[in-house]
């Protein structure tokens, strides 16, 4: 066939069609198990006797143990490759979220969340990775949109999901949430392995492309690597240089803070609207809407980042939007209306993750990429545990979610003014000017 007779959009679109959907189901089985103890939050409190306090603590732990590990995983992941490697992340994390069903203190409840942030450790960031191995910067934007919409949908999904699991409260002698660990857990191990036999550790390896789509492609990415400065930065000290990399880690820790007040606080914040006339099913079914919206919108901030070859500007207008939602529910008056502006925090905070992650991407490669991608979830993993421990700590103080909804506001203004100032390497610009 010959390289210039290789068609790129079909290459793209046949990578896309066996990726994405497998990545994408890995991704909401990932999330499910990070967030759903946010789905039984009212009634393991109410079953635990766990206040608020001990409830956000728990909750946000899990980001210290990932963020612990994140940065050692990925630069094993690269090492041994995707497949193995991932197939050890999931198997370990489904055995602690099935024993999860077993916690039975606050002691429990923190060490059990925290080897979950242990285990999951990775993850996130070596798909990332893992994507820049099959896309080039213009069309990366639209791949990372496309794999994480799971963490959106995982929320319309887990919302009935969760409800329905919760009503099997007393069945066997299990509480609704033991249940929800254990049918959560189970089928991650069994997707853990599936990874070892069906996924690809990089182009080379896959049977599904021809030898002139492999050359092409390539070729491709290295001239998007010389093109944007992934080829010369390439090693792991060349994260730690970049400039650019610690404006947008401040940008990402205020997004990861405001991602994990939407998903682990958003049935409570609605429950406190109800003042008891709902119980934990309906609050649930009503959680689903913000995630649906930010998976449609994640999608379309996608496609119009790689559209127009931009991301500055796409992430700190989704930014500015989830700061307007933070303030709207802060002085919310009813459940309707906080669930409106949820919503528009929800489609914010999640829809600037693709321009966000292209832009990372684009700058730095190789062991640098793996390293930068592990350094931000590391930053994003401190802003994970703290967003939902100050929630607690604050409504227990205040008796009032206001305060803490409020102050995220702000911090989102700030994000968008961090992303607007991040500068490529000189070096890069130049050869993009040119």
């Amino acid at each position: 066939m010959g390289l210039d007779a290789v068609n790129a959009r079909a290459v793209y679109r046949k990578i896309t069609w066996r990726l994405i959907p497998y990545m994408f189901l890995l991704y909401i089985v990932n999330y499910l198990d990070r967030v759903n103890v946010g789905f039984a939050a009212m009634d393991i409190q109410r079953d635990l006797h766990f206040s608020n306090t001990v409830y956000g603590f728990g909750a946000g732990i899990y980001f210290l143990g990932s963020a612990l590990f994140d940065l050692p995983s990925n630069l094993i992941l690269t090492r041994v490759g995707a497949r193995v490697w991932m197939a050890r992340i999931m198997v370990s994390w489904g055995i602690i979220s099935t024993l999860m069903m077993f916690m039975h203190s606050a002691e429990s409840f923190y060490v059990l969340r925290f080897l979950l942030g242990v285990s999951e450790a990775g993850f996130f960031p070596g798909m990332i990775v893992y994507l820049t191995y099959w896309f080039p910067t213009h069309e990366r934007a639209r791949a990372v949109s496309r794999f994480m919409i799971a963490t959106s949908l995982a929320g319309v999904v887990g919302g009935p999901l969760s409800s329905a699991v919760l009503r099997m409260n007393g069945w066997h002698g299990l509480a609704g949430w033991q249940w929800l660990f254990l049918t959560e857990g189970i089928p991650t191990i069994v997707l853990g392995i599936s990874v070892l036999f069906l996924l690809r550790d990089s182009p080379d390896d896959a049977p599904w492309l021809s030898a002139d789509e492999k050359s092409w492609l390539d070729e491709e990415l290295l001239r998007d690597s010389e093109r944007f400065g992934a080829a010369s930065h390439h090693r792991l000290g060349d994260a730690f240089k970049l400039p650019a990399l610690w404006v947008l880690a401040g940008a990402y820790f205020v997004s990861q803070v405001g991602v994990y007040i939407v998903n682990l606080w958003m049935p409570l914040i609605l429950a406190s609207f109800s003042h008891g006339a709902a119980d934990s099913s309906v609050i649930d079914r009503y959680a689903t809407f913000p995630y649906l919206a930010a998976a449609i919108m994640t999608l379309v901030v996608g496609w119009s980042s790689d559209k127009r070859k931009e991301q500055r500007w796409h992430i700190a207008g989704c930014l500015l939007l989830s700061a307007i939602g933070f303030a709207w529910v802060a002085v919310a008056h009813n459940m309707m209306i906080a669930l409106c502006a949820l919503t528009l925090a929800a489609v914010g905070l999640w829809s600037m993750m693709g321009p966000f992650w292209a832009l990372t991407t684009s700058m730095l490669g190789g062991t640098a990429a793996a390293g930068a991608v592990a350094i931000l979830q590391i930053v994003g993993g401190v802003g994970g545990f703290t967003g939902p421990y100050t929630i607690g700590r604050l409504r227990d103080a205040t008796h009032s979610f206001a305060g803490g909804l409020l102050a995220m506001s702000g911090l989102a203004v700030c994000a968008a003014l961090l992303a607007l100032a991040v500068r490529r390497p000189r070096a890069v610009a130049e050869t993009v000017k040119s």
